[in-house]
């Protein structure tokens, strides 16, 4: 069930920035201790927007991904210095191989995590404001895009109990089961399809996309939102500029080797978790002024 939050309630591009740098530095650090906070402020954060159902998804799917892929890796990767042994072919099992798979697997889920987010965050009607004037279709696209899973999840439910309203019983034989999964399918199909058409007429009977066409909006760049947006770029600036000169340099062939403790990469940690926690921070702010009222 997703959950309105104070962060959700700024200026879409505020919205915007921040999910811009949390998952471009998600898919290109490689450096441990990133990943790591990366993936405590996703889960984190997740779950404050889904409440116990983005708890409960995000352990159903995380755990098995993190095994799948951290297995997979040590399996046909076999660089690396430190041997740990071998395989019954004669390949070795590395130390490097195995931490290259553990990080690819937090990697992975890290991502997924940081973009439930922004599904949550990043409705609809803000993709159309952020992306209408100059990418009409795409902005169109994105948003049916980003409704489509949500929507046809919600669909499925609605056709399956009519469907058991109306005598068919999921109940029986293989073939009785297949037959009501298939009506199903085929009910939700059609009303997508028509839902899209129906959609794309109705945008296109309003002159949207036209050239010189006024939008309303419901959205106003307050001083809050400049606050927010300053801190942001301030944060995700300094990690980038500190990425750059090295401070989250990380390696893990042929031998596992980067920055931990410098100066710069210390001060880098302060940072990113502070453009992490931006959400949660404010979440917790507001909850601070509800019981204090």
């Amino acid at each position: 069930m997703k959950r309105q939050d104070s962060f959700s309630t700024y200026h879409p591009i505020v919205n915007l920035v921040y999910f811009i740098f949390t998952i471009g530095y998600a898919l290109a650090f490689t450096h441990p201790v990133c990943l790591g906070m990366s993936f405590i402020g996703a889960f984190v954060y997740s779950v404050l927007l889904r409440g116990y159902d983005g708890f409960r998804t995000n352990i159903k799917y995380m755990i098995p991904l993190i095994l799948l892929t951290a297995l997979i890796n040590p399996a046909f990767s076999h660089q690396g210095v430190t041997i740990l042994t071998y395989f019954p072919s004669g390949n070795p099992l590395t130390l490097e191989s195995i931490m290259y798979g553990i990080m690819a697997a937090f990697m992975l889920v890290t991502v997924i995590c940081w973009f439930s987010c922004f599904n949550c965050v990043i409705s609809s009607d803000k993709m159309v404001y952020l992306f209408g004037k100059a990418a009409p279709v795409l902005s169109l696209i994105l948003s049916m895009t980003l409704r489509f899973i949500p929507d046809i999840s919600g669909q499925f439910g609605k056709v399956y109990r009519a469907q058991r309203a109306s005598g068919y019983k999921p109940k029986g034989s293989h073939f009785v089961r297949i037959r009501t999964g298939c009506h199903v399918f085929s009910a939700v199909v059609t009303w997508a399809l028509e839902r899209a058409l129906v959609t794309a007429d109705s945008m296109r009977s309003r002159g949207y996309g036209l050239s010189g066409r006024s939008a309303y909006s419901l959205y106003i760049f307050r001083k809050s939102d400049t606050k927010a947006l300053a801190f942001i770029l301030v944060c995700g600036l300094y990690v980038l500029a500190g990425s750059v000169c090295g401070g989250f340099a990380f390696w893990y062939y042929p031998s596992i080797r980067g920055s931990i403790s410098g100066t710069l990469t210390v001060s880098m940690y302060v940072v990113y978790v502070c453009l992490i926690c931006v959400p949660i921070y404010m979440q917790a702010k507001e909850n601070f002024k509800i019981r204090k009222m």
